[in-house]
Parts: C-alpha cells; sequence; structure tokens
C-alpha cells in the first residue's frame, strides 16, 4: 500500500474520524503501516487533517472600503484551539515536537507499538531518542509480533537499533518462541528465525536437512544443507541419525542441497557413495561427484565412458563426459549420441560438446527443427555464433504445427518471417495468437512492436535485422 494511492487515504481519513487503526487498514502489514505513516506526514492537497474545528465561525474577508478605513473588517471571535489529533495520527504527525509527545501514548496503548518502531528510525534526533528508549524497556518477545516492521525498517539508515534489539531477544528467547517465527510470512522474519535457531542448535540435523529439501528459498536451502552437512563427521555420521541425515540431503530435488549432500560423502568417507551421482541433471551435482571420486583415488573419466555405453539409462552422463573428458579421444562418441532416438541424451551430448569446444554449427542445424518436448524450452542456438545470412529452416516453413512456431520462437528469437507466415496455422493461414504474444513479450522493444505489426504484415525494425531477430538472420 502507497502512501498516495487512495486505500492509504481513506485508512488516514478514517482514523483522523475516530476509528482505530485495526478497523482501518491491515495491521499485520509492515507495509500497511509505513504506508499510513507517509500519508499523515505528507500533507499536500490533504485539507482533512488542517480543518477548522467544527463549530468555529468562518471570519468573513475585509472589503475594499474596510481596507481604506484603515479596518480589517467584521470583528469574529477568537478561533478555538483545534481538537487534538487522534494518537496514530499525532504520532506521525510532519511537526517532530507532536510526534515526540505523542510517544507517551504508547504506554498505554500496544496496538500502537508499530509506530513506535517507525519513530525509532525518525529524522529527529529527540523523537529518535525517546522512542528507543520506550521500545528497549519493552519485554523481548513484544517484539516478536512486530518483526516483519523491525526488519523492513533495518534498510533505512537509522533502522539498524530495533533489529539489534530483535535478534538479542531471539538469543535469548525460549526456544519455542523462536521455532514459532519460523512459519511466519513475511521472508526476511522466517530467514532470520532459521538463522538464529541454527546458530543455537535448536533444530536437530534431520530436521535441518528436511527444510533443505522441501524449502524453495534457495538462502534457506543453502543455510539448513550446510547446518545438515556439519553434523556429519568423518568417518561416518555423528548421531544416530547422521545416515539419515545424507539420505535426506542426496534424495533433494534442489540440486544445491544434492550438491552439499553429495560433498558430504567425502567426510563421512563414503567415497563410493558419489559414483551415482557422476549422471545428475545438475553440473553442479556432477562437479561434486567428480571430487569427491578424485579424493577417493577414483578416477571419473572411465566411468563416463561406461556409462555412456548405456546412455538411455544416464542420459546426463553425456555432458559429464565433456565435461572431464578428452578433446580427441570423447568427441567421437558424442557426435555418435547426438543422433541418439532419446531426446534427453541428444540434449547432454551437445552441452558435452560445447564443453568439449568441438561444436560443429552444420552438423548441429538439422536439430533446430527437432520436436521433442526436451528441446522445446532449450535454444541449441547457444551452441555457437548466429552467422550473417544463416536461414533457419524452422523459420523458413512457411505452414507449421503450433508447438513446432513455439519450438522455433524459443530456440531461434525469431518471431517468423516477414509478414508472420512463420507462426500460421496448418490449413488456415491464420496467424497463431498464443505465438504472437509469446513472440511479443521477448526481445528488445523493437523487436516486440514488430511481433504485433507482423500480424498485418509489418517490415520488422534495423535493430531486429541487425541482431538476427527475424528470418534473415538467426
Amino acid at each position: 500500500m502507497d502512501g498516495w494511492d487512495e486505500e492509504t487515504m481513506r485508512a488516514v481519513v478514517r482514523v483522523c474520524d475516530g476509528a482505530t487503526p485495526e478497523e482501518a487498514f491491515d495491521i499485520a502489514s509492515a507495509g500497511a503501516w509505513l504506508a499510513f505513516d507517509a500519508g499523515v506526514r505528507n500533507p499536500d492537497d490533504r485539507p482533512w487533517l488542517f480543518t477548522r474545528p467544527h463549530g468555529e465561525p468562518e471570519r468573513p474577508a475585509p472589503t475594499l472600503l474596510d481596507r481604506l478605513r484603515g479596518r480589517g473588517g467584521p470583528r469574529a471571535a477568537p478561533p478555538a484551539s483545534p481538537p487534538p489529533p487522534p494518537p496514530a495520527v499525532a504520532l506521525c504527525h510532519p511537526d517532530g515536537r507532536v510526534r515526540e509527545a505523542a510517544l507517551d501514548a504508547v504506554r498505554t496503548a500496544p496496538e500502537l507499538r508499530p509506530l513506535l518502531v517507525v519513530r525509532c528510525a525518525d529524522w529527529v534526533a529527540p523523537v529518535r531518542g525517546k522512542a528507543r528508549a520506550l521500545l528497549a524497556g519493552l519485554p523481548g518477545d513484544a517484539l516478536f509480533p512486530l518483526a516483519g516492521l523491525i526488519l523492513r525498517l533495518a534498510r533505512r539508515d537509522r533502522g539498524d537499533f530495533a533489529r539489534t534489539l530483535l535478534e538479542d531477544a531471539l538469543r535469548a528467547a525460549p526456544a519455542a518462541g523462536v521455532l514459532a517465527l519460523t512459519s511466519a510470512p513475511d521472508r526476511a522474519t522466517y530467514r532470520l528465525a532459521y538463522r538464529i535457531a541454527v546458530d543455537r542448535g535448536l533444530l536437530a540435523p534431520t530436521e535441518l536437512a528436511a527444510v533443505a529439501a522441501t524449502c524453495g528459498d534457495v538462502t534457506l536451502q543453502d543455510l539448513c544443507a550446510e547446518a545438515a552437512v556439519a553434523a556429519v563427521g568423518p568417518g561416518g555420521a555423528a548421531g544416530p541419525d547422521g545416515a539419515a541425515v545424507l539420505e535426506r540431503l542426496l534424495a533433494a530435488r534442489p540440486p544445491r542441497v544434492r550438491s552439499a549432500g553429495v560433498t558430504a560423502l567425502r567426510r563421512a568417507g563414503r567415497h563410493g557413495d558419489a559414483e551415482p551421482f557422476l549422471a545428475d541433471r545438475s553440473a553442479v551435482v556432477r562437479a561434486c561427484a567428480r571430487y569427491v571420486l578424485r579424493q577417493g583415488g577414483v578416477d571419473p573419466l572411465p566411468l563416463y565412458r561406461e556409462l555412456c555405453a548405456a546412455p538411455a539409462t544416464h542420459p546426463a552422463a553425456a555432458a559429464g563426459l565433456g565435461e572431464c573428458g578428452d578433446r580427441a579421444t570423447d568427441a567421437g562418441a558424442l557426435w555418435a549420441l547426438v543422433e541418439h532416438p532419446v531426446p534427453t541424451v541428444r540434449l547432454h551430448a551437445i552441452s558435452g560438446l560445447r564443453a568439449l569446444d568441438v561444436v560443429v554449427r552444420e552438423r548441429l542445424t538439422p536439430l533446430l527443427d527437432d520436436p521433442s518436448p526436451p528441446w522445446c524450452g532449450r535454444r541449441p542456438g547457444r551452441c555457437c555464433r548466429r552467422p550473417p545470412g544463416f536461414r533457419s529452416t524452422c523459420c523458413a516453413n512457411g505452414v507449421r504445427p503450433r508447438g513446432r512456431a513455439r519450438c522455433g520462437w524459443r530456440r531461434t528469437g525469431c518471431c517468423g518471417r516477414r509478414g508472420g507466415s512463420g507462426l500460421r496455422s496448418p490449413g488456415t493461414g491464420d496467424a497463431l495468437p498464443g505465438v504472437h504474444r509469446r513472440a511479443g513479450r521477448g526481445g528488445s522493444p523493437g523487436v516486440r512492436r514488430w511481433a504485433v505489426r507482423s500480424r498485418s504484415g509489418g517490415a520488422p525494425p534495423p535493430s531486429a535485422v541487425r541482431s538476427g531477430a527475424c528470418a534473415d538472420h538467426w
């Protein structure tokens, strides 16, 4: 919620009219509190903040005759003092003296503590000092509901005080309070909670391995995987659950977690268990497996050659062979795998050829029209530079199925021949709208505009011709 949007303005008006913050906006959102603070502190075009008190008579302006006679017009009753603003508005008032005086209301109003946290990063030193003294006097567990706001304000120049208090409170709090924050919806909050829990040893190695294997946050994956690996000692696993920790890491879906598990095999003395990961789908995991085997005195190259003898069972072995193979000896085997009937084998064989730097563009050209699903999400054209004057056959065909049209766009960055004939549906001559939409989202702005105009026969821009994003250049 932005400090200038209509939702914020409605919230500020409601609080000025006597509503509580809980009734006006979502008090669980750190962004809502910051937007409310910004909305009150910026009084431009906000007449509801400086209105005349209700019942005060309007004083008429002096007329020209009154000014000539030296009079100021009819006398009016002295203006009544405006009513004090609500505490929530006073804590965000543009005047620093008003904000400083309003801090006393927080002692008896716990629902205003989020604004107390905001004032701890105030730009006025007296306001900031008083707010910090009040926040430091709160019990540690009172800061946990404010963790999301505290961590967001920590990005400001004067926002580190509240973060330090929160970290100290988490390190001294009972384990239940810290573990409760690990399930917080705010990313910064649960990351800090996990970091404190790992430092204090509040999570078992099996729990850390489970979090690393199932969490989608890569920061937590690294944190928990490294902490779980630390429980594996030389010669075996420390504790009865050490083997279960390694198995959980090795079976994880994220490659960075599997690579941590493979590396931990060396500390556990299980070098031979890294051999199945030589053909892992991730290059990082394959590199870790080769490292562990070499540390155990095993050369991975002969193993790769054996795996490539049955490539359908281990498709990624072709990529691993290129990563550690010999250019003169193994290039021929990889070129033979380029013709393999299994699409994933062909894909990894090209990756191996790139690793060996033995790519021949003319031999890979027929693969641009490969309609198999593993190829649709890749760009074999990345294996080599775009030669001038080279035309892709996938863009030269006038009538193409929808799937192959999409493949052509993904592989070459091309949205069809001039006039959009490369994106025509078979038998109808109509342009494929879905492919045009995908084409319009990629490339430079000029190419995107051409993708829209191509349905009506528009010519490609010069930038598209120079960059090879049209049919004349791949």
